[in-house]
């Protein structure tokens, strides 16, 4: 007799627990499918400078369905991230009526041959912009080492005062770059321990004392040697006719 009530009793404890779990669902179901919570505000956040606020609403407005807990924060969070410019987006609810959208812009660094952009993280994006920027090239899949070597050669070509304007990485993985003053660099590929970067720091320590030597613009430089480089100028005009070039070479030591 007593095994039975044992029994009867957790069968008891276990009918009710089924009642609440049904009793809860249903209430969730009939939570969910109110119309007594509805999603009156979207909320954009974060600093941006070129993503528009209509545009982030168009595209929450297209996705947006249900009340405030019906709502797919993944779905939203797709579509915002489909807009031009935004690179990461966060969707979260605010009770009791709205959703607040974080947005993460894309910072543009440069242009890919393609007509892409390349942002700060060396990803690519599609966006318009008519502010000037760096180009970067190189195989398909090297946009982030391109804008590694880029930040690289940035600060060491620092001294000379004059900004990079392109950097190029061929399919021989050959670096070549182009100053915004129109001097072209070719850099070339990586020896170690002959780096791109150890070549470049020894050309824009000897380079201030070369180019005194010479007369005439610096148009092209060469560092692929062993142990030092070789300069391009172009001659002055009165002395060469307006179009001969000068080519001198500097050993390791800063000697002609």
């Amino acid at each position: 007799m007593w095994a039975n009530w044992r029994l009867l009793d957790g069968i008891a404890r276990a009918l009710f627990a089924a009642a609440l779990a049904l009793g809860a669902y249903f209430a969730a179901v009939a939570v969910v499918n109110s119309e007594r919570f509805p999603l009156r505000i979207v909320r954009v956040v974060g600093e941006v400078d070129h993503v528009r606020a209509d545009a982030i609403l168009a595209h929450v407005s297209a996705r947006l369905s249900g009340n405030f807990f019906a709502a797919d924060l993944d779905s939203v969070r797709g579509a915002i991230e489909q807009v031009p410019w935004v690179r990461r987006a966060a969707v979260r609810r605010q009770w009791p009526d709205r959703l607040l959208v974080r947005i993460e812009e894309h910072v543009p660094v440069a242009r890919w041959p393609d007509r892409r952009l390349v942002n700060t993280h060396g990803e690519l994006f599609e966006a318009e912009l008519e502010r000037v920027l760096p180009r970067f090239a190189g195989p398909p899949g090297a946009e982030l080492e391109v804008s590694a070597r880029y930040a690289a050669f940035t600060a060491l070509l620092a001294p000379l005062g004059t900004p990079l304007a392109e950097v190029t990485l061929s399919p021989r993985r050959a670096w070549s770059l182009r100053l915004a003053d129109g001097m072209t660099v070719e850099v070339g590929a990586d020896r170690p321990p002959d780096t791109a970067e150890t070549r470049l720091a020894r050309f824009v320590s000897s380079y201030p004392q070369a180019a005194a030597l010479l007369h005439g613009r610096v148009q092209h430089a060469d560092l692929r040697y062993p142990n030092g480089f070789a300069l391009r100028v172009s001659a002055p005009a009165e002395a060469a006719g307006g179009g001969a070039r000068a080519t001198s070479a500097v050993r390791r030591d800063g000697k002609e």
